[in-house]
């Protein structure tokens, strides 16, 4: 069964506890370390080729957990991760992710820098104020992007948080950007209205929508309007289930086929966890929908967090 979403495979991470823990043992092997069999290397191409196994369309790869002190190691270790992807993706290009736009730029550079017929790779991401500065790139190496809806102005929506209409006309100034200046297609343009942990995801004062609502809301409106017609929509799901006390993969699970209801058609994931293709249990589906519908009214919140409170109060309960 073909998955309905397109999977950008997540593993390849550096926050990610134990993979960073290998990342940073394999960096320190010497300057062999990323061509020579090691216990390391062989962890990281194992989870390359496990993410190819599972259906993966792309293999990401983010390094800014080791970027902190010096933002030159972590561009020069892209461009070796880079080249794993190409040795070890049977063929599924790179999602070079990162926060560093030289980064961004190493990566895609590299990943065209072999005589092999490659394909296109996804850049994660660009944002209005980046715009001008990445999306020139496609006239000498052809990408795709993710654009982030984050922005530097001052948002203006209920809560001192960036509205649906905000969002999506930040999403319409990268596309006016990218199509009608920097010739990509609407296909190469994925938008992301970001995550936000379910646990936490209250708002503070009355009338303000939650920012699952938002997140939702905002790839329902970029999907329906004709202005942007044939663009995707992404969203990084695991983080939905953050600081949750259980039942994390399933979460996940429902957090995605909600959203897919919504109009995403491709998210950032654990491949093996088949997301998209494996149903959700109905309780966790209609957690999600409460949040999904929390639209700022005092009856969708105090139904949004009865559900949490029993979701919690289920997962701590001792078998019986």
């Amino acid at each position: 069964m073909k998955n309905p979403l397109i999977t950008i495979g997540e593993s390849v991470h550096g926050s990610i506890p134990k993979t960073g823990r290998v990342m940073k043992q394999l960096s320190k092997l010497g300057p062999d370390a990323y061509s020579s069999a090691s216990e390391p290397l062989n962890y990281i191409k194992g989870l390359i080729e496990s993410q190819v196994s599972d259906g993966a369309d792309y293999i990401a790869v983010n390094l800014d957990a080791f970027g902190e002190d010096d933002p030159q190691v972590i561009v020069d270790m892209m461009v070796e991760y880079v080249r794993m992807v190409r040795r070890w993706g049977n063929g599924a290009p790179v999602c070079v992710d990162s926060s560093n736009d030289d980064c961004l730029t190493a990566g895609l550079k590299e990943w065209y820098n072999t005589s092999e017929q490659v394909g296109q790779p996804l850049i994660n991401s660009v944002k209005v104020y980046t715009v001008d500065d990445m999306l020139p790139l496609k006239r000498d190496f052809d990408f795709a992007l993710i654009g982030l809806l984050v922005s530097e102005e001052a948002p203006v929506g209920p809560g001192g948080s960036h509205s649906v209409d905000e969002l999506y006309c930040l999403a319409k100034r990268i596309y006016d950007k990218a199509v009608g200046e920097y010739g990509f297609e609407p296909g190469e343009i994925f938008f992301d209205s970001t995550v936000f942990p379910l646990a936490i995801d209250m708002p503070m004062e009355p009338g303000v929508p939650g920012y699952t609502y938002r997140a939702f809301e905002t790839i329902k409106k970029i999907k329906s309007e004709t202005d942007m017609q044939g663009v995707h929509c992404s969203l990084g799901v695991s983080n939905c289930m953050r600081d949750l006390p259980g039942r994390k993969i399933g979460i996940c699970r429902a957090y995605a086929a909600k959203a897919m209801e919504y109009g995403l058609d491709a998210a950032i994931v654990n491949t093996a966890h088949r997301y998209g293709q494996v149903a959700p249990a109905a309780e966790l589906l209609e957690l999600v929908d409460a949040y999904a519908k929390m639209d700022g009214s005092a009856e969708k919140m105090t139904k949004a967090m009865e559900l949490m409170g029993k979701f919690c109060r289920q997962i701590r309960e001792p078998a019986g």
